[in-house]
């Protein structure tokens, strides 16, 4: 009811953080089909398309992660739920996809044409809950894990379950009937983490102390106003700074802001406000970037792994 009413414009209307703040999409860059054709022959690429998808590539495997490539984020195609840059490829330009990591069923997540695309013959990994209704889509192999379980992709590609504080739904009537999650992802020496969407909670410290340290994190910093409706859910970038620390991140990408307009914060208030929380907590700007829908990031094992 708090959603609707806001939705409807009911109630205390909260002023954006830095009033100053551009209300405009993330930048953009061009992901070409040459750059992603193969993955690297040491470590991980991770290419952000965009509010929480990610396309992962190591140890002769590619990935997605929540890949949303449709134009709107909802069952119906409304001006509010537009996307807001475009995706910095088209799904065509993708690399034959070994298989694809979905956190939850909220449709700016779980999006069926993008999957239906990909083929109905594509490994799904899906939170606790969701199996059978995704076979009933169509889709041939479905494997679904609580948190904290893991399962083998491929010869020394592992995937984990981590836990979150959110919640999912498709309609009014399936509140809650599956479960959510991050995915902690480990190959070629190197561990990777996308958390999914959460409110900041316990959860990231446990992660820190069965999964750190994480050579690389993808942390969501956006759609968190008003606060009174989505801090349990959403985290600010202050509380994305502490999960990072929390949960054992040596680097991470900022994601959930930019792409599309879900609240009420400017679209460009978030990686601004992630800067000014990394540096009252001491740490410097590079370990935690705000990039280009686009941006690539190399990952490389540690010197002792």
């Amino acid at each position: 009811m708090d959603i609707l009413k806001w939705k409807a414009g009911l109630g205390p209307r909260e002023t954006p953080e830095l009033p100053g703040a551009p209300n405009q999409a993330a930048l953009w860059q061009r992901v070409t089909r040459e750059h992603i054709a193969v993955p690297p022959a040491r470590g991980w690429r991770a290419v952000w398309l965009g509010h929480a998808g990610f396309l992962l590539q190591g140890n002769a495997f590619s990935l997605l992660v929540d890949p949303v490539f449709s134009n709107f984020c909802g069952p119906l195609p409304l001006p509010l739920l537009r996307r807001q840059v475009p995706c910095p490829c088209t799904l065509k330009d993708l690399p034959p996809i070994d298989a694809v990591l979905l956190t939850h069923s909220h449709y700016d997540h779980l999006d069926l044409p993008t999957l239906r695309q990909l083929g109905l013959e594509v490994p799904l990994v899906v939170a606790d809950g969701h199996a059978a209704w995704l076979r009933r889509k169509g889709f041939a192999h479905v494997t679904e894990l609580p948190w904290f379980a893991s399962a083998e992709l491929a010869p020394g590609i592992r995937v984990t379950a981590t836990p979150a504080q959110h919640f999912t739904a498709r309609t009014i009537r399936d509140h809650n009937r599956g479960h959510w999650c991050g995915w902690l992802v480990e190959g070629a020496g190197v561990k990777l983490w996308h958390a999914g969407d959460s409110g900041l909670c316990d959860a990231f410290r446990e992660i820190g102390e069965r999964c750190g340290p994480i050579d690389f994190g993808m942390i969501p910093i956006g759609a968190y106003q008003p606060r009174r409706i989505m801090h349990p859910m959403h985290m600010n970038p202050g509380e994305a700074v502490a999960a990072f620390q929390q949960s054992q991140c040596r680097r991470a990408a900022a994601m959930h802001w930019g792409t599309f307009r879900l609240t009420d914060e400017p679209l460009g208030e978030p990686p601004l406000l992630l800067d000014m929380a990394l540096r009252e907590a001491s740490l410097p700007a590079d370990v935690f970037t705000s990039g280009k829908v686009g941006e690539v990031w190399e990952i490389q094992p540690p010197a002792w792994a």
